[in-house]
Protein backbone atom coordinates (compact mmCIF):
# COMPACT_ATOMS: atom_id res chain seq x y z
CA UNK A 1 0.00 0.00 0.00
CA UNK A 2 3.23 2.49 -0.03
CA UNK A 3 3.07 2.32 -3.95
CA UNK A 4 3.11 6.40 -4.86
CA UNK A 5 -0.67 8.18 -5.32
CA UNK A 6 -1.96 5.54 -2.57
CA UNK A 7 -2.62 7.91 0.78
CA UNK A 8 -4.33 5.21 2.13
CA UNK A 9 -1.70 3.63 4.45
CA UNK A 10 -1.06 7.52 5.84
CA UNK A 11 -4.41 8.62 5.70
CA UNK A 12 -4.96 8.00 9.72
CA UNK A 13 -1.23 10.20 10.23
CA UNK A 14 -1.98 12.98 8.06
CA UNK A 15 -5.71 13.45 9.93
CA UNK A 16 -3.74 13.59 12.81
CA UNK A 17 -1.23 15.97 12.05
CA UNK A 18 -3.68 18.21 10.28
CA UNK A 19 -5.62 18.23 13.49
CA UNK A 20 -1.95 18.99 15.29
CA UNK A 21 -1.58 22.16 12.93
CA UNK A 22 -4.56 23.28 13.47
CA UNK A 23 -5.18 23.23 16.88
CA UNK A 24 -1.81 23.65 18.35
CA UNK A 25 0.99 25.02 16.09
CA UNK A 26 -0.91 27.60 14.28
CA UNK A 27 -2.34 28.89 17.49
CA UNK A 28 1.00 29.54 19.31
CA UNK A 29 4.16 31.68 18.68
CA UNK A 30 7.06 29.47 19.99
CA UNK A 31 10.36 31.07 20.16
CA UNK A 32 12.11 27.68 21.15
CA UNK A 33 12.58 24.26 20.19
CA UNK A 34 12.24 23.19 23.77
CA UNK A 35 8.75 24.52 23.91
CA UNK A 36 7.78 23.38 20.36
CA UNK A 37 8.34 19.57 21.92
CA UNK A 38 6.35 20.75 25.06
CA UNK A 39 3.26 21.81 23.19
CA UNK A 40 3.71 18.65 21.07
CA UNK A 41 3.61 16.27 23.96
CA UNK A 42 0.59 18.22 25.54
CA UNK A 43 -1.52 18.29 22.40
CA UNK A 44 -0.75 14.31 22.13
CA UNK A 45 -1.80 13.78 25.75
CA UNK A 46 -4.50 15.56 25.20
CA UNK A 47 -5.66 14.00 21.94
CA UNK A 48 -5.70 10.66 23.34
CA UNK A 49 -6.96 11.69 26.70
CA UNK A 50 -9.21 14.28 26.73
CA UNK A 51 -10.15 15.18 22.73
CA UNK A 52 -13.45 13.54 22.19
CA UNK A 53 -13.97 12.16 18.63
CA UNK A 54 -17.36 11.44 17.00
CA UNK A 55 -16.46 8.72 14.93
CA UNK A 56 -15.50 6.84 18.54
CA UNK A 57 -19.35 7.86 19.39
CA UNK A 58 -17.76 10.80 21.55
CA UNK A 59 -15.34 9.57 23.40
CA UNK A 60 -11.55 9.78 23.31
CA UNK A 61 -9.19 7.37 22.04
CA UNK A 62 -8.30 5.97 25.57
CA UNK A 63 -11.72 5.55 26.54
CA UNK A 64 -12.60 4.02 23.91
CA UNK A 65 -9.92 1.66 23.80
CA UNK A 66 -11.06 0.52 27.81
CA UNK A 67 -14.35 -0.21 26.73
CA UNK A 68 -13.17 -2.68 24.09
CA UNK A 69 -11.43 -4.72 27.26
Amino acid sequence: MSRKGNCLDNACMESFFSHLKSECMYVHNFKTDEEVHHAVDRYIRFYNHKRFQSRLHNLSPVQYRAQAS
